[in-house]
């Protein structure tokens, strides 16, 4: 299988992955809306994805140049409430709502994309 092709294939699998954990992440904190002191937590997806693909931050040639530095936006960190809730909770239920719904649907979109890739490659073998 040429390199490229699979690579094409990793980043539908590694995008498949972090949708599942974000996914899990985000069922986790619409199950805790009612928590005191539940703290929401979500991750920036785009980083994460291309920090598990090696896509890093620009690399510095020289000691003059500027880094580039991305602290932990990579990692999933703590959802900043716009309403916070006097018991600490800080679970907008409408926001995870809503984020659980986008993120599913990606999710369906990825997975259906990967499946007509592969359509394509089995009919391409076959000479259909």
């Amino acid at each position: 299988m040429p390199e490229s092709f699979r690579n094409h294939l990793n980043v539908f699998a590694s995008a498949l992955t972090l949708r599942e954990q974000r996914g899990e992440m985000l069922a986790s904190n619409i199950a805790n809306a009612a928590t005191p002191g539940f703290k929401a937590r979500d991750m920036d997806f785009q980083s994460v994805l291309n920090g598990k693909l090696g896509h890093g931050p620009m690399a510095v040639s020289d000691s003059r140049h500027f880094a580039n530095t991305q602290s932990a936006a990579d990692q999933p960190g703590y959802r900043v409430p716009t309403n916070p809730s006097l018991d600490g909770n800080t679970v907008e239920l409408a926001v995870e709502q809503m984020e659980f719904a986008e993120n599913s649907l990606r999710y369906q979109t990825s997975l259906t994309l990967l499946n007509r890739r592969i359509a394509g490659l089995t009919t391409a073998i076959k000479g259909e």
